[in-house]
């Protein structure tokens, strides 16, 4: 928390700044209450420290101006004349407390310590407040895991420190990102994504920073990078960990100056962005091989967060499902509780993402009414398991039939487009193809599938 202190006594504000910084926070002192006025304009502080007899302009003065900059500036009043109409007259005009000279520095330190807490709870409450306006109820689950991500996400909403998201791939890392852009000072701004392992790493430099006309075969027009699209916004970098040595050396100076050089540029770009990177891949390991920098890795964590796999949070498999349903326009009663188990016994190493797609294709094979066990088709890895329970309907389900059906359910829903069909059934058109041809489902005059 940062303190402006002003007292027209030059060893009063040093003895101050000094005492509160030991304490940890993050203080500075002046004797011009004018200067503080300019120093609170330019450069808000989270508390006015102020005595209230001054030549320049006493303290009520300062505080009247100062939040007319900043309006929600806590001030703290020093008076060494302990009237009863100063202190009144004083938390009439919005001061939130005030202290008598002379006082114990504990004192003034504990009374800082009450206002940083009241911030950091104001900060918290708006951040869920903005959280949930906009969409922030989409992390749906009610595990403790993510009960703390959503108040991690709380905590961040008033800083603008760089994020670094772990988990598994599958578990939600672009939502996370995007709750955090919501829920914050940003949210006004743009939220631009970009995928690090999905980019060929001749273009990712481009992606990343722009470039002008003519800087490369085929720049025909000048175009910007994703740091200058998310310029007062949020950048999220997905899969760090497969940016390019090289490209970490130039994101890290961007990251250190704020500052973008398009490609074929002469001059540097000016951006204000906020930093969420995620990756799945141990970044430790990367950092031991050499394959990923140290002073990156420390530049991107400074604020850690990790989600769970799906199997350790099994609670929120039932919510998720609901959720997954209802975007369907199917009501959650329609997951039978065999259905559910089987759902709640599986592993899930595709996660949340998995988990959607079961459902998808489950939804397709019963479009009506419950769906049963034998509509969940899971990984092979999971129906030989022995922990895996098992309903009679589904050990004596014919799934060859199933899979008849569900194909045939596939292509009625893409309306006999084979890859639209392939994408709902979550494999590639050649599967498709291999399919249709086992059970004899090929018309005639289908196209054979691409080599």
């Amino acid at each position: 928390m940062r303190i402006l202190i002003v007292d027209d006594e030059p060893k009063i504000g040093r003895l101050l700044a000094a005492e509160l910084g030991d304490a940890g926070f993050d203080a500075e002192a002046t004797t011009d209450p004018r200067a503080a006025l300019e120093r609170i304009r330019r450069d808000a502080p989270d508390v006015l420290l102020t005595d209230v007899r001054m030549d320049a302009m006493n303290g009520l003065e300062l505080m009247r101006a100062a939040r007319g900059h900043v309006p929600d500036l806590d001030v703290v009043v020093m008076t060494a004349y302990a009237s009863v109409e100063t202190a009144v007259e004083a938390m009439k005009q919005g001061a939130w407390d005030y202290i008598v000279k002379p006082f114990e520095t504990d004192a003034l330190i504990l009374l800082m310590r009450r206002i940083a807490e009241k911030r950091r709870m104001s900060a918290q409450n708006e951040g869920l407040r903005r959280y949930t306006a906009r969409g922030g109820e989409t992390l749906v689950g009610e595990s403790e895991a993510m009960r703390r991500v959503r108040e991690l996400i709380a905590n961040l909403a008033e800083s603008d420190a760089a994020v670094l998201i772990r988990g598994e791939s599958g578990t939600g890392k672009e939502l996370v990102a995007r709750a955090i852009h919501a829920a914050s000072r940003r949210a006004s701004g743009a939220f631009i994504a970009l995928n690090c392992a999905a980019i060929p790493d001749t273009l990712l430099e481009s992606e990343l920073f722009g470039y002008e006309r003519g800087a490369f075969t085929g720049a025909t027009r000048r175009k910007p990078g994703h740091f200058q699209m998310a310029d007062g916004g949020t950048l999220f970098l997905d899969e760090i960990g497969d940016l390019p040595l090289g490209l970490q050396a130039k994101l890290l100076r961007v990251l250190e100056t704020r500052r973008v050089t398009p490609l074929g540029g002469v001059r540097d770009v000016e951006v204000d962005i906020r930093l969420v990177s995620a990756t799945h891949r141990p970044l430790e390991t990367l950092m031991r091989e050499g394959t990923f920098r140290e002073d990156l890795y420390y530049r991107l964590n400074v604020f850690p967060i990790v989600i769970p796999p799906l199997r350790e949070r099994r609670e929120d498999i039932r919510p998720l499902a609901a959720h997954f349903l209802a975007e369907w326009g199917r009501p959650a009663s329609d997951l039978g509780d065999d259905a559910l188990a089987r759902l709640v016994a599986y592993d899930w190493p595709g996660n949340v993402r998995e988990l959607r797609n079961v459902l998808e294709r489950a939804t397709i094979l019963r479009p009506q009414g419950r769906i049963g066990a034998g509509d969940v088709l899971l990984g092979e890895a999971s129906m030989a398991a022995p922990s895996t329970p098992r309903e009679d309907a589904f050990d004596t389900l014919d799934l060859a039939e199933t899979e008849r059906r569900l194909i045939r359910r596939a292509l009625e829903v893409a309306r006999g487009n084979k890859s639209e069909a392939a994408r709902l059934l979550g494999i590639t058109r050649r599967t498709l193809y291999g399919r249709l041809e086992r059970y004899g489902m090929l018309d005639g005059g289908d196209e054979e599938p691409p080599g």
